[in-house]
């Protein structure tokens, strides 16, 4: 699934692509997103990312909603041929952006009004005071904590190893066990991380690819994620894999504690 790198890198190349563009066509190819038909003659005057959701806003207001899910990703085309696996399209003078989405899990919605801006976004707007009152002292494993997107908005799988890998603390430690001084830790490793992610435009592991098809470069940045049985690279230890929650946690048993 596209994290906060992933889906800000979108965000960024759709601002620099679509903004002051008039949509010439909306053709819709699955009807599960029947629902975002009346597109054509608006005016992009905004894209911003909230979270994992992709925000377009029109001239009279309205907004495009877009969450990729699993194997979402937006793609631009000059060509008005139907990529494989596309489910809708929208037409600019230039060229068509199609969304492309094998598993078809990605959601596309239309809202009249902006919600209330989301405040446990670490690029965007975060209280630190907020989060450790209302999240620090839970008993959840921290790293099940970190993916929680009611506690912080856009961190995955591939994040949340990278950013407790880079803090030495362990997956599997309860996040009410932190110290104050080790989420600080936490949070400055995070924004940092995610700042690189967004910089090599995304982690392409598996189906990522950004606005014009391209893969990301941040998955040659790796540390932890994916490289099981490989040196650790702040200790010389040997990096591992466990299942947490269903899903693959990589971490270095030595000096994540």
């Amino acid at each position: 699934m596209p994290e906060l790198p992933e889906v800000e890198t979108l965000c960024r190349q759709l601002q620099e692509k679509i903004c002051g563009r008039k949509i010439l066509a909306s053709v819709i190819y699955d009807k599960k997103l029947a629902g975002i038909q009346n597109l054509k003659g608006r005016i992009v005057s905004a894209v911003e990312r909230r979270g994992k959701t992709i925000t377009i806003i029109f001239d009279d207001g309205k907004l495009l909603l877009i969450h990729l899910r699993m194997t979402g990703r937006l793609l631009w085309q000059e060509s008005s041929q139907r990529p494989k696996h596309s489910r809708w399209r929208i037409t600019f003078k230039d060229g068509n952006i199609f969304l492309v989405d094998p598993r078809r899990f990605a959601t596309v919605k239309v809202e009249k009004t902006r919600s209330e801006k989301i405040k446990n976004d670490l690029l965007t707007g975060f209280d630190e005071k907020i989060f450790l009152e209302n999240q620090g002292r839970r008993k959840v494993n921290v790293k099940v904590l970190l993916m929680d997107p009611k506690a912080l908005a856009g961190i995955g799988n591939i994040y949340a190893c990278e950013i407790l890998h880079r803090s030495a603390i362990s997956p599997l430690r309860q996040a009410s066990t932190l110290s104050v001084k080790e989420w600080k830790k936490v949070f400055c490793n995070a924004k940092r991380i995610l700042k690189k992610g967004i910089e090599k435009r995304g982690t392409s592991i598996s189906d990522w690819r950004d606005l014009y098809g391209h893969p990301g470069e941040n998955q040659f940045e790796l540390k932890a994620y994916g490289q099981a049985g490989k040196r650790c690279s702040i200790c010389g230890g040997t990096i591992c894999r466990i299942k947490q929650g269903g899903r693959s946690t990589f971490y270095c048993p030595d000096c994540q504690i």
